[in-house]
């Protein structure tokens, strides 16, 4: 997959070429200097024009960076459930799916993968992400569809590059399409506990305020879905975050739901709750 950065990289050699023919086949036609200034300053302009918008595209995103006892871990929102992690010169992504934009974005060293469904799992995506190399890490009910993936169930640990990467359960317990049936039965998909530099980053998937993420221990920073109908409210969403009281809570996969209920019910906690625009604007 073509990158923006190297459409951008590719306009500012073009343009550093154009401007210096122009100026030789403007020296040999004899071209009046003012002509010459305003042509060469044209093309100068629409160049950085182009550069501009590259660079705005990136820098958008709400980046959030973690000091850690090893280096910094940066954790980019993408959309709704997809996002980037960076550390030691190595990049993770979590549920690449469309319509998510990948465009500026560096290739994975490692893909985590938490469910089934198509806002999680998306082999496109996967694909456009993915370089020679590229492991993934997915349930097995994700490796039934994605097979370069290595499987990883809940209650399982793999150590990859200095991160310690833990598969948490992620269920409903009372949502589901119809009566006895839930969106996400137990077992099926993860979420993650990472830990790296001795900071631990929880993300939830797709699941309920259920008694494995009340009973997380020393989470530093956690990342959590509320959507009705497939997951939870905000309401109950910070009902289970102050059980295990993460020093940084952030919402995300949070579609159709008013997550400033879920920062107004965390007040006075002490918990830092951080709101982030995980659906750009035209997505």
């Amino acid at each position: 997959m073509i990158r923006r950065v190297e459409y951008a990289a590719g306009a500012r050699i073009a343009a550093q070429r154009l401007v210096v023919l122009a100026s030789r086949q403007f020296r040999k036609s004899g071209a009046n200097m003012t002509i010459r200034i305003l042509i060469i300053g044209i093309i100068s302009i629409a160049t950085w024009g182009v550069l501009g918008m590259c660079a705005q595209a990136q820098t958008a995103r709400p980046v959030q960076t973690f000091e850690t006892a090893a280096e910094p871990v940066k954790i980019t929102p993408i959309y709704h459930a997809s996002l980037m992690i960076e550390a030691g010169g190595k990049i993770i992504y979590l549920d690449p799916a469309k319509p998510a934009n990948f465009d500026g974005l560096p290739h994975a060293d490692l893909i985590l993968i938490t469910d089934i469904h198509g806002d999680h799992m998306d082999p496109n995506s996967i694909s456009a992400v993915s370089k020679p190399g590229t492991q993934i890490f997915a349930p097995p009910a994700v490796v039934a569809t994605v097979t370069t993936a290595s499987p990883i169930s809940n209650g399982e640990s793999k150590n990859w590059n200095g991160w310690t990467i833990d598969a948490i359960p992620m269920y409903n317990i009372k949502h589901g399409p119809a009566p006895g049936q839930l969106y996400h039965p137990k077992g099926r998909g993860n979420g993650y506990v990472l830990t790296y530099g001795g900071k631990r980053f929880y993300f939830s998937g797709d699941t309920e305020g259920i008694p494995e993420m009340r009973a997380l221990k020393n989470i530093d920073v956690a990342f959590v879905c509320m959507n009705l109908p497939y997951t939870m409210t905000p309401d109950e969403a910070a009902d289970a975050v102050k059980e295990f009281h993460p020093k940084i809570a952030i919402p995300y996969h949070y579609r159709g739901s008013d997550i400033t209920v879920f920062k107004k019910d965390l007040e006075g906690t002490g918990i830092d709750v951080r709101l982030l625009d995980w659906y750009p604007k035209g997505s």
